[in-house]
């Protein structure tokens, strides 16, 4: 009998699993696994979360891997919304709760795929990993980091892996992401000398020299884009200097950038930049200016060819509508994954997702299982 993907994601949702708690979903989906001929493994890490599961033997010369995660952002205003958040409620033609979009129906697309797949053919030279995360909406430090690391260590090899993350922005079907830019966000801090605006000469305001950088940085144009890339674009996102006195100039002024860039840069060469352009600066106005770096992942590119071929045609059957290859949107586990072998992308669509009353299409929840089980069956054949 064919596991419903529907039933699946509406079990899910009724687990509380907001980062970094797993409040039943991995539990669940360890036992579907297990009974579907998965060997599954726990790799929780400092208080995270995770599953590992394979189906066909780590010799394998073919495994396809799908990866996804079962935390979600905390509810918020809880009285806002209109349905119990962890309710799991089916109405409409819709299934409710946190969750529901991005993405534990998506996972359970993907298992519900897999284990209609392994309980009706033997792995003859074939295998299936799935791993699943309780950390992708937290720090990201110890969840799909931490099942990579497991692999590495148990000699697990994913010939080429899907994340299932909503990818699609109004319609099902119209976008599969095949890349994505990398992020790198860019602390600064300026260092005056504090005292009253009446004696300028004893004072050093680091604000105009903040604010030169500031705007040094925003008006120099990154890139204008690359074949499969926007461009990249940088934005302050803070500028603080704490100071309720109108009469006296203050001893530091702090601020931040983002970047979001693509694959014409990398993060070490846009650090190196944004520090020669403070270093520039300090020297001018005499203002010493701190600057530190954190990189959330750098931008990477899975070129089409077979299996984005593959992606693409099993969405098109299954949907038919042909998808956008595209490497818009913000950073997912992919980022990870793209170390360890070629990684798409493509889920639902997204629009409730991380919102009040966030829900999903039941009718996408099964046309999403059914593009999974053509891709199996399509990358096995």
């Amino acid at each position: 009998m064919a596991l419903d993907p529907v039933e699946l994601t509406s079990a899910l949702v009724r687990c509380p699993s907001v980062t970094p708690l797993e409040a039943g979903a991995l539990e669940l989906l360890e036992k579907t696994l297990s009974e579907a001929g998965f060997s599954c493994v726990r790799v929780d890490r400092n208080g995270t979360p995770n599953l590992f599961a394979r189906w066909g033997d780590k010799a394998a010369p073919r495994t396809l891997g799908f990866n996804g995660h079962t935390d979600v952002v905390p509810v918020g205003d809880e009285a806002v919304w209109t349905v119990d958040p962890f309710g799991g409620e089916i109405k409409d033609g819709k299934l409710w709760g946190r969750g529901a979009t991005d993405m534990k129906s998506g996972v359970a697309a993907f298992v519900a795929a897999a284990c209609d797949y392994t309980t009706r053919n033997q792995p003859d030279e074939t295998a299936i990993i799935i791993s699943i995360t309780g950390d992708e909406e937290g720090d990201a430090t110890d969840g799909s980091i931490a099942l990579l690391d497991y692999m590495e260590e148990a000699g697990e090899k994913m010939s080429v892996c899907l994340v299932g993350e909503p990818t699609c922005p109004n319609t099902m079907g119209e976008m599969i992401k095949i890349g994505r830019r990398g992020s790198i966000t860019g602390y600064f801090t300026a260092h005056g000398t504090q005292g009253h605006v009446a004696y300028p000469h004893q004072t050093l305001n680091p604000v105009p020299a903040l604010a030169k950088l500031m705007s040094d940085l925003s008006e120099h144009c990154l890139d204008q884009g690359t074949e499969h890339f926007d461009p990249s674009n940088l934005e302050v996102t803070t500028f603080d200097v704490g100071n309720a006195a109108t009469n006296v100039v203050p001893a530091t002024a702090q601020a931040t950038v983002n970047i979001r860039f693509n694959d014409a840069h990398s993060g070490a060469s846009l650090s190196d930049w944004m520090r020669a352009k403070a270093k520039a600066v300090s020297e001018k106005t005499g203002v010493a200016i701190d600057v530190s770096f954190q990189i959330s992942g750098e931008s990477f590119l899975t070129p089409p060819g077979r299996f984005v071929d593959l992606v693409a045609e099993a969405v098109a059957k299954s949907t038919g509508v042909t998808p956008e290859l595209s490497t818009t949107g913000g950073t997912s586990d992919a980022r990870f994954i793209k170390n360890h072998c070629p990684v798409v992308e493509f889920g639902l669509v997204g629009k409730t997702m991380h919102k009040v009353d966030e829900h999903v299409e039941v009718a996408h929840i099964t046309a999403l299982k059914d593009v999974y089980s053509s891709l199996i069956g399509d990358y096995f054949a």
